[in-house]
């Protein structure tokens, strides 16, 4: 039997998901954008009432408000937009008071989460060799709202979580159509060492939100989408 989804933004990430929901046993039951959701208020019971699972695509300036009135209306959510997280607290306590379920992430890519991990660990592993210093760059299309991209601070965040106390040097560039490069280097007088992930569209990150939006549902409690990918992994 399907389950009911809602799409929380409706641009180019909504309609791919919304293209890709029928492989995940999902139904599209609800559609909302800025003209039928402004400040979140289309969020409402009677809209979201054949809705199991909502998947959130929107603006970091709306996330937060979306994140809240889905767990006030009882909804689970897996939320992909980016910018938003110095808000995270909020979004947090409002979902843990309504007793929802959320996965959040700063990028829904299998292949990026796997990155970060590999990059966390070379991290620790030049930590203890202060010849050399680290940079990150991202690159990804004109349209992007945050820069640095979500995932880029994320990836220097788990660099120093793991032991690497140094300057990381972030750097973004905005152009095109680009989905997505992020790169991770390690600097010094001998030699370079550099970790890149390159995105070839948008598929993976709307495919990883729906293996996110599938597993949470009905579930309760909040989650990072690596929480969630090792548990289906079964490690």
């Amino acid at each position: 039997m399907s389950l009911g989804l809602a799409i929380v933004g409706y641009g180019k990430m909504g309609r791919l998901i919304e293209q890709l929901a029928p492989e995940f046993g999902f139904e599209v039951r609800a559609k909302f954008h800025s003209r039928n959701n402004g400040h979140a208020h289309g969020l409402t019971r009677e809209a979201l009432r054949d809705v199991d699972v909502a998947v959130e695509f929107s603006t970091p300036q709306t996330a937060v408000q979306n994140i809240e009135r889905l767990a006030a209306m009882g909804v689970n959510a897996a939320v992909g937009t980016t910018g938003w997280f110095e808000s995270l607290p909020a979004a947090l306590e409002a979902v843990q008071k309504n007793g929802t379920g959320l996965v959040w992430a700063p990028n829904f890519s299998v292949g990026v989460t796997l990155f970060m991990q590999a990059v966390a660990a070379a991290a620790a592993l030049f930590a203890g060799h202060p010849e050399y210093q680290a940079w990150g760059w991202e690159i990804h299309h004109a349209a992007k709202k945050d820069a640095p991209s979500g995932t880029l601070r994320k990836l220097a965040e788990e660099m120093r979580h793991s032991g690497y106390s140094r300057n990381i040097d972030l750097s973004s560039s905005r152009a095109g159509a680009h989905p997505g490069t992020h790169e991770i280097g390690f600097d010094s007088a001998a030699d370079t060492i550099t970790l890149r992930h390159t995105a070839r569209g948008r598929e993976g990150f709307a495919r990883g939100a729906l293996q996110a939006a599938r597993w949470v549902a009905g579930k309760k409690g909040v989650f990072e989408f690596r929480e969630v990918l090792g548990q289906m992994n079964g490690s």
